[in-house]
């Protein structure tokens, strides 16, 4: 069972090893995380445990059971059981009754969504989210991948090509003409964050820009 001390760093729960959740953990246990995992299946937390001591398979996803192997010490929880709703739902309920600081729960349906952020949840819709994403690259040629704020704001990182390359930010009117940011450029192996207007663009650079989406796919159709 984890027990936290004082000072150790952040720590993790994760509820269901479907895909999401395997690979979710796996990540978490590779960046040198403290993970708690949990199924039901034997042979999905054995395939775990090269990569956290603490993986359990729980029959029952009950408080009591939960917090047995310390799911109550971790910082954030989240919990991968989109596919049964009933079971997703009451173990969400579990978790943040146990006054855990981050609960996030995965969600399929908008639905599913709703009943979980009443329960105090963060949403994420892994499904949903990589078809957007799949969509984003192949209407443009030059989107690399980005990080929705709201539904209004996305940051997006951008290949530089076409009309871009040889104008400088100011120059091209990112700013002015599109009313978005360039908080970032990625040029070969090095990457700037004190972004300069009259830093002129070349070809293969990745511009990081922050804005509203409208801005965004305006910017990007103008390409």
């Amino acid at each position: 069972m984890l027990n936290r001390k004082k000072n150790e760093s952040e720590s993790f729960g994760v509820i269901g090893l479907g895909r999401f959740g395997t690979a979710l953990a796996i990540t978490l246990a590779k960046a040198g995380k403290e993970v708690i995992v949990i199924d039901k299946s034997e042979a999905k937390v054995k395939e775990l445990r090269q990569y956290t001591d603490y993986a359990y398979v729980l029959d029952e996803l009950s408080a009591d059971t939960l917090r047995e192997v310390g799911i109550q010490n971790c910082d954030t929880v989240i919990v991968c059981i989109g596919e049964k709703m009933d079971t997703g739902i009451l173990t969400t309920m579990c978790v943040v009754e146990m006054g855990i600081p981050n609960v996030i729960a995965k969600a399929l349906t908008a639905e599913q969504g709703a009943v979980l952020e009443k329960l105090g949840a963060k949403v994420v819709y892994p499904e949903r989210d990589m078809a957007v994403r799949l969509g984003k690259r192949l209407i443009s040629n030059n989107f690399l991948d980005y990080v929705s704020l709201d539904n209004s704001v996305e940051i997006r990182q951008i290949r530089v090509s076409g009309r871009l390359v040889g104008k400088t930010i100011e120059e091209y009117g990112i700013r002015k003409k599109y009313k978005l940011n360039v908080i970032a450029i990625e040029s070969g192996h090095t990457t700037t964050i004190e972004v300069q207007p009259d830093y002129r663009l070349n070809e293969g650079d990745v511009i990081v820009v922050i804005g509203k989406i409208d801005k965004m796919d305006r910017f990007e159709a103008d390409l």
